[in-house]
């Protein structure tokens, strides 16, 4: 089997790709422009891939190495709210462009089936939690809005017999990421500087990575749903909570400051994951954020490791 990463050295994608590669599931390609994935990422696999530098909105490019291609893992895009609100052209081009490229090279190409992932942005604030599929696409961003453009064009190209899969991912967190809100506050902490958390009420659905990564292998296997699923923890946790347990953990004494929340983004949410427990086996812990000492100690031994360089 060939198999398609887009955005494969990023922090979702090169986890997946390690897994691809250690459970033996095929010939494994790896497409990004690098505009946030990173080849160290890739560290585990880069000997026994093949690497594409270059962007899923390059008809070209895609056309040249989609032949032969069984399966796609659609990952890449503009992975941030925030970061869609200062570029909203480049959110555009990435998550709309780009997912339209990519499964018009799909159906082109004869490939069976694209996971697709999507976001739970797309539902907005809801009034009650947990949120099913069912509630009602709302997005109250651009980075929403994006993936639910992405969402649209996957129904249109099944039309032609394409299977495609949607997965609406709650917050992702593990090794690897950056720039989000667990890293944000890790690296803060450890600094001994002040936690910044967005309104007091946030509440989140944590969705440990390699849990994550459980689920698309799953998703790649098993009988294709006809509507999207979401995958998180099925547990939202207080966003002040999880600061303040940082700030404990790291005992840096870091305190917690809470303001007001910012418009663009969600208030709280918390995934129901019913569907995705009965077709994928996934695994909802009771502490979704169980890992989090795990992180700490990582960034630790890597700031060791980059003090003994100097």
């Amino acid at each position: 089997m060939r198999i398609l990463v887009t955005g494969g050295a990023g922090f979702i994608g090169s986890h997946l790709v390690d897994r691809l590669i250690s459970d033996k599931c095929g010939d494994v390609i790896v497409i990004d422009n690098f505009s946030r994935g990173r080849m160290e990422h890739l560290a585990q696999s880069k000997n026994q891939i093949q690497i594409v530098h270059g962007d899923i909105c390059d008809r070209v490019l895609l056309e040249r190495i989609m032949p032969k291609v069984d399966l796609v893992f659609h990952l890449a895009a503009q992975s941030t709210v925030l970061g869609a609100l200062q570029n909203p052209d480049l959110t555009f081009q990435t998550n709309v462009v780009g997912t339209y490229e990519v499964l018009r090279a799909a159906v082109t190409n004869g490939v069976k089936r694209v996971i697709f992932s999507s976001s739970r942005e797309v539902y907005g604030d809801q009034k009650s939690l947990p949120v099913p599929e069912s509630a009602p696409v709302s997005p109250k961003n651009s980075y929403g809005v994006s993936k639910t453009a992405g969402e649209i064009y996957c129904r249109h190209f099944a039309q032609d017999g394409i299977e495609v899969v949607v997965l609406r991912l709650s917050n992702v967190y593990g090794a690897r990421d950056r720039g989000r809100v667990i890293p944000l506050f890790i690296e803060r902490a450890a600094a001994g500087e002040l936690l910044t958390v967005f309104g007091s009420a946030k509440i989140v659905d944590f969705l440990w990575v390699e849990d994550l990564v459980d689920v698309l292998l799953r998703a790649s296997t098993r009988s294709c749903p006809e509507n999207p699923v979401n995958v998180g923890s099925g547990n939202g946790v207080n966003l002040v909570e999880v600061a303040q347990r940082i700030c404990a953990l790291t005992e840096s004494g870091s305190s917690v400051r809470i303001v007001a929340e910012r418009d663009p983004e969600v208030g709280a949410f918390t995934a129901d994951v019913t569907e995705a427990r009965k077709l994928f086996d996934l695994r909802c812990p009771q502490d979704p954020i169980e890992h989090i000492d795990k992180l700490i100690e990582q960034f630790r031994s890597e700031g060791r490791a980059r003090a003994l360089e100097t």
